[in-house]
């Protein structure tokens, strides 16, 4: 499938987690709605743009067994935690309750907002080696009378660890505590199905795993917290009636929750329009076969490359799907990945948690055996037992 993207054939590119990759045919669709903006922006972005995302966040919805209605986009699943924490109700006292295996952009919005209300971060640990099974539990230890907020992610950034989230929500809902789960990972990763999940709010990428342009993220809430959640942005949408103002009528969309979120000023919407062509690039090429084969991708590189360092895996490979952390010994973490890439042509994370190293290789359908070899060969030369 590598022809099918626009990544430099020069490059092994096991970095798909950072940033995603484009498929050609979707980043021309992406690039004809930018032309179709500038061939007369008032139009489309004025009068057609509410129509327009309503379509696209009603293809979104579909996918994700979500109601549109219940779904904005945002720039990025970032923006959308953002918008939850700087908009749920906070005092002195209160307590946010996450792990120690979180976001760090993410951390730090949590960090602000808590400095600024007097609330205070409760980060549970979880230990490697991984065990799903008590994930919840270790998790639940840190539940208080004060806890306002459980916050976690589905997919785990620096130990690229599926968390069992469906558990956690719904010991939540029973005791009444919101959550908020971060799937920056999860769309086109591992499958979704958000009326199944129950999490009050949840953000995820469109321009990772599902191959969507960059700037493409979603928030998705529950209806009864839609007039809690502010925009970080106060715009049109937040205006009882825009008559006289020509041009405008189609910034703010049909309900309070998408008005006050959809339009927050002018911006380029082309990746968002674009969403619906990801989503079908992916149907039609067979996704579901893709993921499985990149995930057995995964699972056999994480073993070879234990086998060279003598180190354990974190998890079983049910616990990682095409992005896994492979741990490595211990060294300078930017030396290794500048080697591997300056050396080697390699594109791939080096994370750490805790005083341990992983690369983290992420497996996409353009990537083949070859690259997974590549990487072996590179790791077996230059880290030691």
């Amino acid at each position: 499938m590598r022809e099918l993207f626009l990544l430099n054939p020069d490059i092994v590119f096991l970095n798909h987690g950072s940033f995603g990759a484009c498929p050609a045919e979707v980043f021309a669709a992406y690039q004809r709605w930018q032309l179709e903006i500038e061939r007369n922006p008032v139009e489309l972005l004025g009068r057609r743009s509410a129509a327009l995302l309503e379509a696209s966040r009603a293809a979104l919805g579909a996918y994700l067994h979500a109601s549109p209605e219940d779904l904005v986009y945002v720039s990025n699943a970032t923006t959308g935690v953002n918008t939850v924490a700087r908009s749920i109700p906070l005092g002195p006292g209160d307590e946010i309750l996450t792990t120690d295996h979180e976001y760090g952009a993410c951390d730090n919005a949590w960090e602000q907002v808590c400095g600024r209300t007097g609330a205070r971060i409760v980060r549970r640990h979880i230990p490697l080696p991984f065990e799903p099974g008590i994930f919840a539990d270790l998790l639940w230890e840190g539940v208080s009378p004060r806890t306002r907020l459980i916050t976690l992610s589905a997919i785990t950034s620096s130990t690229a660890l599926i968390f069992p989230v469906a558990e956690v929500c719904r010991r939540a809902r029973a005791a009444g505590i919101p959550t908020l789960i971060d799937g920056a990972h999860v769309p086109g990763h591992i499958p979704l199905d958000l009326e199944a999940l129950g999490s009050d709010f949840y953000v995820g990428n469109c321009h990772k795993w599902l191959c969507a342009p960059k700037g493409a993220g979603f928030l998705h809430a529950r209806p009864e917290h839609h007039e809690m959640l502010e925009g970080l942005v106060v715009s049109w949408g937040y205006s009882s009636e825009i008559s006289g103002h020509t041009g405008f009528e189609g910034y703010t969309g049909s309900s309070l929750f998408i008005r006050r979120h959809q339009w927050q000023g002018t911006r380029d919407i082309s990746a968002f329009l674009t969403v619906p062509d990801a989503i079908a690039f992916q149907e039609r090429h067979g996704w579901g076969e893709v993921r499985r084969r990149c995930h057995a991708l995964a699972a056999e590189t994480l073993a070879r490359v234990c086998a060279v360092t003598g180190l354990d895996p974190i998890s079983t490979d049910a616990s990682f799907g095409q992005m896994v952390a492979i741990p490595v010994p211990s060294c300078n973490p930017e030396a290794l990945k500048d080697t591997l890439f300056d050396r080697y042509r390699i594109e791939v994370p080096v994370t750490s948690f805790e005083d341990r190293l992983f690369v983290r290789a992420a497996f996409q359908g353009y990537n083949t055996p070859g690259d997974a070899d590549a990487l072996v060969e590179a790791l077996r030369k230059e880290v030691r037992r």
